[in-house]
């Protein structure tokens, strides 16, 4: 069985987010999965099986199964259509999150997510203390969005000093107002064995839907400010959805000398 490391959210090698894609005959064990997962020990990795019905994706952190990932959505569908489907610009994926479809358009892959209700709750000091600085809001969709004063309280937190498990949600977003894009953010995700996710897809689903509608615009540039960085381009939609566009570039082809 073949597996590829794609770099997403970046035209260049070694930057952006990497995951692992893996395209399958059959579904292996999830115990399996789990354990392949674990040693790529990438935020996420991400198996695909064509049934009758389509592209079926499963996506496994180091830690556990997710019900939305972005960038190894992005990469499963680079891998798709460059390598099994090059003839074709569209590819469907059946996933925990519904039907996900993503469009190649030269070198952006736009993929249509669902958005979440977005509820503003109490920032406290539990907050405070995880990211060092106080949030000036606090948001919960999927995950929690804490939102801060200046893009540089956010470019200057130190993901090994932030300490999360605790707080209420999946994946801990800091994002503020940026300067060349509409904003900056970092994902923190330790409940998932991930200290902080470089450029996470899913996160900006709610991200960009929070800035579109404080900056009173539908198309949203934003960057990830991990050490790895990554530039994702989002557009809110009709009847709750979000595209969100970025590159992807391949980093290197295996073969897997075990049997799962």
């Amino acid at each position: 069985m073949k597996q590829y490391i794609v770099d997403a959210f970046t035209s260049e090698p070694f930057s952006g987010n990497p995951a692992a894609v893996c395209v399958m005959e059959k579904w292996p064990s999830e115990e399996s999965m789990m354990k392949l997962a674990m040693e790529n020990n990438l935020s996420e990795t991400a198996f695909i099986v064509k049934e009758a019905a389509g592209y079926h994706l499963r996506w496994f952190t180091p830690g556990t199964e997710v019900e939305l990932c972005g960038h190894a959505t992005l990469a499963s569908s680079f891998v798709i259509l460059n390598y099994y489907e090059p003839g074709s610009d569209v590819v469907q994926f059946n996933t925990l999150s519904g039907v996900l479809t993503v469009r190649r358009k030269g070198n952006l892959y736009e993929m249509d997510f669902p958005t979440f209700e977005l509820k503003e709750i109490p920032v406290t000091d539990e907050m405070e203390r995880a990211f060092g600085v106080r949030p000036v809001k606090a948001v919960l969709g999927l995950d929690l969005i804490c939102v801060f004063a200046s893009e540089e309280q956010v470019r200057e937190m130190q993901p090994d000093q932030i300490k999360l498990p605790q707080i209420e949600g999946r994946i801990q977003n800091a994002t503020a107002k940026g300067k060349g894009v509409d904003c900056v953010s970092r994902s923190f995700c330790p409940k998932l064995s991930i200290a902080e996710d470089p450029v996470c897809g899913s996160a900006h689903v709610q991200i960009a839907d929070y800035w579109s509608k404080e900056l009173r615009k539908d198309s949203i540039d934003a960057y990830q400010a991990s050490k790895r960085g990554g530039y994702l381009h989002c557009e809110r939609r009709g009847d709750n959805r979000m595209a969100i566009s970025g590159e992807a570039v391949l980093v290197a082809i295996s073969d897997l000398a075990v049997k799962l």
